[in-house]
């Protein structure tokens, strides 16, 4: 049988442990190409280089093995990944390891996600992965068979057409993970403040804070199975189209 081609990014950084730990995960489940950010991009969401050249840097070749750095955005990554080093689609996209939450309201932030949306944009089943521990020194020891459970389940029973998987992991010893849920995301919000400052130049700046909010407590949520240390899974997709609402909106007199 031919191996699966598996492409792998992130928006950590090339030397992520994250990064390092998927890796370590899905090479023994077929070909494994990399194409992640030469630096931390947490936070880009779905931005694309437009305005400077793009730039592959490969760091390591082998047998069913290859890597690279470039110097864009995760959605960079994910399309030089495709388009340049597969030359074609690959089988699956993985995402991650992210360290922190990409829970709830953060995946519209998410540099990791949206090169699974991207992915997903270009029909190729695509998953991302996180841990809800920022802490570069985070430790994925322990996630291995959760992670590979899931990667086999899409690699053999596909995903519905135009739908992704958004797989957040709770930062609890092995044993005590519960088990996955499969659930939607969560409705909180980040309450955001920003910390005003004063740098030497008299001259004014800031720094983003805020507290993540959660006002939607139902049980089949993605927060509620991280918070009781179950692996949640979240189908997700690109189309922010309202379907509920396209009838109400057609009763205006807009004519």
């Amino acid at each position: 049988m031919k191996k699966p081609t598996l492409l792998i990014t992130n928006d950590d950084g090339i030397f992520a442990p994250g990064l390092r730990k998927l890796i370590d995960i899905a090479r023994p489940l077929g070909k494994v190409i990399v194409v992640a950010p030469d630096s931390a991009m947490s936070g880009m969401s779905h931005a694309i280089t437009v305005k400077t050249p793009l730039r592959l840097h490969k760091l390591a070749e082998e047998k069913n093995y290859v890597e690279y750095s470039c110097n864009g955005t995760p959605v960079d990554a994910m399309k030089l990944g495709e388009k340049i080093v597969v030359k074609g689609k690959p089988d699956i996209v993985l995402s991650g390891i992210n360290h922190g939450s990409n829970a709830s309201v953060n995946i519209i932030y998410s540099g990791t996600m949206a090169a699974v949306l991207e992915a997903n944009i270009d029909g190729i089943p695509a998953v991302g992965f996180s841990l809800l521990d920022y802490s570069h020194n985070a430790d994925f020891s322990g996630l291995e068979s959760w992670v590979e459970k899931i990667i086999m389940n899409v690699l053999s029973n596909g995903l519905p057409e135009g739908v992704s998987l958004n797989v957040n992991i709770p930062a609890v010893p092995h044993d005590e993970i519960k088990g996955i849920k499969v659930c939607r995301q969560a409705r909180g919000r980040w309450e955001e403040e920003f910390d005003e400052r004063t740098d030497p130049h008299s001259r004014d700046y800031y720094w983003l804070t805020g507290v993540f909010k959660n006002g939607d407590p139902d049980k089949d949520t993605d927060t509620w199975a991280l918070t009781n240390n179950y692996i949640s899974v979240v189908p997700v997709h690109y189309d922010f189209t309202a379907h509920k609402s396209i009838a109400e909106i057609r009763k205006w007199k807009m004519k």
